[in-house]
């Protein structure tokens, strides 16, 4: 709904466009606002007043208490050709322009160098209100990549053949967001959906009277049933239209695996998530429909499934207060499990409640990412993970477990054996790889090829081009440094099927990381079949292993397991290689680290939900929680309706 500037124009019941008029000057030259989805587009023919006084814009957002942003008049914007002109001469030769990308739906150019430090707002050489007037365009900064990631190209590229329908969506998504409040009632309901005394599937619907979210939208990958696959959306009252949005934690499929289904049968509302979240997301649901394929499964949605949900996205920053709906904000903050995953903070009504879900929760600081946000202002309801609830799931200490790692790991190379680690392409693998370049250059690691197959060389790309969710020593290598700590001499990566043969070669130890992370699929079960029958190898697993799948059944001591061949045959392989776990790389918190979460929000609580754990954690640690900290806690099942407010 565009609104002109006349103020007669303004609905009674609607004074934030009132309001805005009368806060910011004329000098500003003001064209248009628009709603922009759950933000408020301020559109100006001359950028640079507001660009040069944005304390104007700080002031208006604490009246108002809703998102703003400033673009610029499509009329003032240079043809892309001649926009590029201009950013070529104006960015200095040192920082290493690498290309430029058009917005059209936002009017911003993104700038992709190599020293993006040379181009921030305070540097020297480049002025962004400068560049922003001579082009007509806003100016984002970004860190060009050593190896380009195809996802966020594709990304990009159906975001801005689609800005047209884009601009559209965002403005009815606006409308709704920024439309009156039909009761003033405050109750708020969770239903369960998935992942209650269970990993996988996680899903569950927020919903007061006035709105109706569904957080995370997973798949159980070890379930053999649709009925304990897939989220129990069946047991909603409701359709996709009546859902407002969708707000999605991260990535993994456990979390994200049924939403291309839920486009698929018509869902048109929002998809919330961080940026980074988005590029993977599609790569490890692209993934899933090879793997399938490759399984002789037909695949539950389609790649066009996938793109539709690039269209649907609205990515939000860290520490950004949100409107989602009438009556709900949102926030998200570090979670510190995966790239862009987040803790996801419901603010309901007028203050009346505060729920937060941690999604896949990481107490403590790892090589790649800070520990988990917990400094929230106010938290009523929290739903904590459970994935490593029992009193005995402690983690060893980083120095101890990268300790055991670089044994297991000498041990076997030694021998003259190979290194299996099934990973997950998505940040565990880029912990995994950073933790052996650094043994390997400091001599306490035996130097030997390693082997990378699968995603995890796009992952790291994706990584690359976010730096600002990483952990700050390594943000700050990224963003100010030539250096690039993804890109080491050790690693090749195998980018087809039939340069296996190096690794694969016999007398040639080396370490071989291939996804995924439970041998339930992907590049890792080719290897998996040749390393398995030698002793003098080892399969060495660094991530959680959910109950029914292949990894969980070598770790618990299978001797033999079936598994489809070539040609859809099942072949039988016999295990006589070591099999080794460690738990200190996790993305979970241990049962230590949950509980010291719990304690740090204590003051606040007036409740504990408990979710995503195998049933016996999650009702050791809602007992644990309650006996220590006095504190009411529940461990939900699945098709559960909980009233919080």
């Amino acid at each position: 709904m565009q609104r002109k500037l006349q103020e007669k124009e303004i609905p009674a019941s609607q004074n934030i466009m009132a309001t805005i008029l009368k806060s910011i000057p004329k000098e500003a030259c003001l064209t248009k606002i628009e709603y922009e989805g759950p933000r408020i587009a301020l559109y100006t023919s001359s950028p640079r007043y507001l660009l040069e006084h944005n304390e104007k814009i700080s002031s208006l957002v604490n009246i108002i208490k809703k998102r703003i942003v400033i673009r610029t008049d499509e009329s003032i914007r240079k043809p892309e050709a001649e926009a590029r002109k201009i950013i070529t001469e104006c960015v200095p030769e040192e920082a290493k322009l690498q290309g430029t990308l058009f917005d059209t739906a936002y009017g911003e150019i993104s700038i992709e160098a190599k020293r993006p430090w040379l181009l921030q707002r305070n540097a020297k050489e480049f002025n962004h209100a400068d560049v922003t007037e001579k082009t007509g365009w806003k100016i984002r900064i970004r860190k060009a990549t050593t190896i380009p990631s195809r996802t966020i190209q594709t990304i990009n590229s159906t975001l801005k053949q689609s800005s047209g329908d884009r601009n559209k969506q965002l403005k009815d998504i606006g409308d709704e967001i920024f439309r009156p409040r039909l009761t003033q009632k405050s109750e708020v309901s969770l239903f369960t959906l998935g992942g209650f005394g269970q990993v996988g599937r996680s899903s569950m619907l927020l919903s007061t009277p006035e709105s109706k979210i569904l957080v995370d939208c997973g798949i159980n990958p070890g379930a053999k049933t649709p009925m304990d696959a897939y989220p129990r959306l069946d047991s909603l009252n409701i359709t996709l239209d009546d859902l407002d949005a969708v707000v999605i934690g991260h990535a993994h499929l456990d979390h994200t695996g049924f939403l291309p289904v839920l486009c698929k049968y018509g869902y048109k509302g929002p998809i919330y998530c961080t940026e980074p979240t988005l590029p993977m997301m599609n790569l490890i649901q692209l993934d899933a429909i090879k793997v399938a394929t490759a399984q002789g499964r037909a695949p539950i949605y389609s790649e066009r499934d996938v793109k539709q949900i690039m269209k649907q996205a609205i990515t939000l920053p860290y520490g950004t207060v949100t409107d989602i709906s009438p009556d709900i904000k949102l926030v998200l903050a570090n979670a510190g499990h995966i790239l862009g995953s987040a803790l996801c903070h419901f603010h309901i009504g007028n203050g009346d409640h505060n729920f937060v879900y941690s999604g896949d929760l990481k107490f403590g600081k790892s090589i790649l990412f800070e520990a988990a946000s917990w400094n929230f202002p106010r938290v009523e309801t929290l739903l904590i993970e459970s994935t490593y609830g029992l009193k005995e799931d402690i983690q060893p200490s980083r120095q101890e477990v990268e300790s055991s790692f670089i044994n297991a790991v000498n041990n076997t190379l030694a021998d003259g054996g190979k290194v299996l680690i099934p990973i997950p392409a998505v940040g565990r693998a880029q912990e995994i790889m950073m933790v052996i370049d650094h043994y390997m250059k400091s001599g306490e690691m035996v130097e030997a090829p390693v082997f990378t197959e699968g995603m995890i060389s796009e992952a790291s790309a994706i990584h690359e081009s976010f730096p600002e969710y990483l952990a700050k020593e390594l943000k700050q290598k990224i963003l100010e440094t030539d250096d690039n700590p993804f890109d080491s001499e050790y690693f090749t990566n195998i980018e087809h099927a039939d340069a296996r043969e190096e690794p694969l070669r016999e007398d040639s130890p080396c370490i071989i990381l291939a996804t995924s992370g439970m041998l339930e699929g992907g590049p890792v079960l080719e290897y998996f079949k040749n390393i398995a029958p030698d002793s003098k190898n080892k399969v060495l697993f660094v991530s959680y292993q959910v109950n029914g799948t292949l990894g969980r059944r070598v770790l618990d001591g299978s001797k033999q397991v079936s598994m489809l061949g070539k040609e859809g045959k099942v072949e039988v392989v016999t295990i006589n290689c070591g099999v080794e776990k460690l738990d200190g790389f996790s993305g979970h918190s241990d049962y230590n680290q949950l509980m010291s979460f719990v304690q740090r929000l204590r003051p606040k609580l007036r409740r504990v939900l408990v979710n995503h754990g195998e049933r016996k954690k999650s009702e050791n640690l809602a007992m644990n929680i309650r006996r220590m900290y006095r504190v009411p806690a529940h461990y939900p099942q699945v098709q559960e309706a909980i009233k919080l407010f």
